[in-house]
C-alpha cells in the first residue's frame, strides 16, 4: 500500500502557559522549533518565524556541503 501524497502539511504545537503567564512552545514534528509569546497567536507567529529561521540554516548547511560538487537542485511544493 502507498502513502498517501501530501497536499499539505500541518504541524502540532505543544504549549505550556509559564508561571509567568507566557506561553511557550514547541512544534510536535520538529522539536527543535521552540518560540514563547504573550498570547497563543503571537506565540503561532513566532514558532512560524522560529520554523522558517532553521529551515534557512538547514538550507545552507546543505549546500555548503555540494560546493565544488555537480548536482541538480529543484523546488517541491506540498500545497
Amino acid at each position: 500500500m502507498k502513502p498517501k501524497k501530501l497536499k499539505h502539511i500541518d504541524f502540532t504545537a505543544i504549549i505550556e502557559k509559564s508561571e509567568d503567564g507566557w506561553y511557550v512552545g514547541q512544534l510536535e514534528e520538529l522539536p527543535e522549533v521552540i518560540s514563547q509569546g504573550k498570547t497563543i497567536e503571537e506565540l503561532k507567529s513566532n514558532l512560524q518565524d522560529a520554523l522558517e529561521l532553521i529551515i534557512s540554516h538547514q538550507r545552507e548547511t546543505t549546500l555548503s556541503l555540494y560546493q565544488g560538487k555537480k548536482y541538480i537542485r529543484r523546488k517541491l511544493s506540498f500545497a
